[in-house]
């Protein structure tokens, strides 16, 4: 069933102002988005739980010192951040020519069979160190599928946006991040509550895992009901007529460097504070204080629904008050937020935890909400989907893949959470230069930007 891709309907939703126009089927594409970004990042935070409270027990020998182990499960964490830049290269390269909506679909088969698969894997005691290698090859799959993801998913929703709601509807993909998060919390927080500890290290876990299949298929599902963007459906047509006319990672690199390395930049800072928030904060609470792990998880389910609805009115101000000073926002509070957080979480106190950590995902929101709209008004249509998974990803490498692993071997080698908030700090400081160079593109039409890739393209012809 095609989408109807009109722009004159009048529908309203409770989460817009009163008489704020909504393009008839756009709902329906942010619900197709949202379904497959929620299945991805739920079978991709389920493995960074999974990487602090299991795999760091049954996927390598034992140790005398706990936080080598799970050092060792962080870096298999990583590969999944290391195959993140090659999915958004290649899905973004096909995605350009032949659509967000096939590629989609493909990144949503791939990463639910390889989390499906993770479930099945035998321990170290059963097979030695080819379960950590089955592993890691597994893992390398799921990162590669979720490279491909983001770029597609933020780009369908984008591209279907009216200019001057763009920041408000593509932050929802950006929402079914927590979603996904909030839905692997409450699957691992029922599971450890149900059963003892020793009967979820031995199985209980696996079934977060196989549950991926039921979810994936529902995902799928509700991608086939949508269609690609007009604008990118004539961008298409137009790269088919003229046969010299190029797109990729190649191609981005070479006419809009700037717009790359921008992304990147405004990556870097928001993507080490979500892993130390969400990642570290866990292996901070369970390793080194020796809270309980239903606890744990229960104050990070919380701060996962705030997060959820907080993401949403953050596009919305980004959409009133411009993408820089919402941006600029986040990044000077990310900077302090260490120097508060770590100390109330040495008191131990739940409500001053989840307190924290709810104030840390509000921080990060306002630098990851808008990402989409701003990444997508950096690049024309003809390469967007190559640029801004490649802005978005490659940071990933250097950033929320290591942020665990550094901040860890920061505590482990000094003992104390200063350096680990110190490195929060200048990420968060690169992040603020990034957002300074950045050009305000709050309201700029998409047909402008590939009017003037046009004009760009036929300048360079007459030469």
């Amino acid at each position: 069933m095609a989408v109807d891709n009109s722009t004159q309907g009048t529908s309203r939703t409770t989460t817009e102002p009163p008489g704020t126009r909504v393009p008839a089927g756009l709902r329906k594409v942010v619900a197709a988005s949202m379904a497959g970004t929620i299945v991805e990042w739920y079978e991709f935070f389920l493995y960074a739980t999974a990487a602090t409270l299991v795999f760091n027990v049954i996927f390598f020998p034992p140790s005398d010192n706990p936080l080598d182990n799970i050092i060792k499960a962080f870096l298999t964490y990583a590969v999944g951040f290391i195959a993140r830049p090659l999915g958004g290269i290649v899905f973004g390269h096909f995605g350009d020519k032949y659509g967000r909506k096939k590629l989609l679909q493909l990144a949503i088969i791939l990463v639910g069979v390889s989390t499906f698969l993770m479930g099945c894997l035998p321990t170290f005691d059963q097979i030695g160190y080819l379960a950590p290698i089955l592993l890691i090859v597994l893992r390398f799959f799921q990162g590669f599928a979720v490279g491909g993801e983001w770029g597609g998913a933020v780009l369908l929703v984008a591209e279907h946006s009216p200019d001057k709601q763009r920041g408000f509807w593509a932050s929802w993909p950006q929402a079914a991040v927590p979603a996904g998060n909030l839905l692997a919390t409450v699957v691992l927080l029922t599971l450890s509550r149900t059963l003892t500890e020793e009967q979820f290290l031995a199985w209980g876990w696996r079934i977060g895992f196989w549950l991926s299949v039921v979810i994936v298929a529902v995902g799928y599902y509700i991608r086939t009901k949508v269609t690609d963007a007009p604008i990118f459906l004539e961008a298409q047509k137009e790269v088919e007529a003229a046969k010299k006319t190029n797109y990729g990672v190649i191609e981005v690199l070479k006419r809009y460097p700037r717009g790359v390395f921008t992304a990147m930049g405004l990556r870097f800072g928001e993507n080490i504070m979500y892993y130390l928030v969400v990642t570290f904060s866990i292996t901070y609470m369970s390793a080194h204080l020796g809270m309980i792990t239903s606890t744990i998880l229960t104050l990070i389910l919380i701060a996962h629904v705030v997060h959820f609805a907080v993401i949403p009115i953050v596009g919305r101000f980004s959409d009133r008050l411009g993408r820089k000073p919402v941006y600029a926002a986040g990044a000077i509070l990310a900077a302090v937020w260490g120097f508060v957080a770590f100390p109330l979480f040495d008191t131990q106190n739940d409500w001053l935890i989840v307190g924290v950590l709810i104030l840390g995902l509000v921080i990060h929101a306002l630098m990851y909400a808008s990402q989409p709209a701003i990444m997508a008004e950096m690049f024309p249509t003809r390469m967007r989907y190559s640029g801004v998974s490649l802005g978005y990803q490659v940071t990933s490498i250097v950033a929320g893949s290591l942020a665990p692993i550094i901040a860890t071997m920061l505590l482990s080698t000094y003992g104390s959470w200063v350096p680990v908030a110190i490195y929060l700090a200048l990420a968060a400081g690169v992040t603020l230069i990034a957002v300074i160079a950045l050009r305000e593109t709050v309201g700029i039409s998409l047909r402008s930007i590939d009017d003037a890739d046009r004009e760009k393209l036929a300048e360079e012809a007459k030469v």
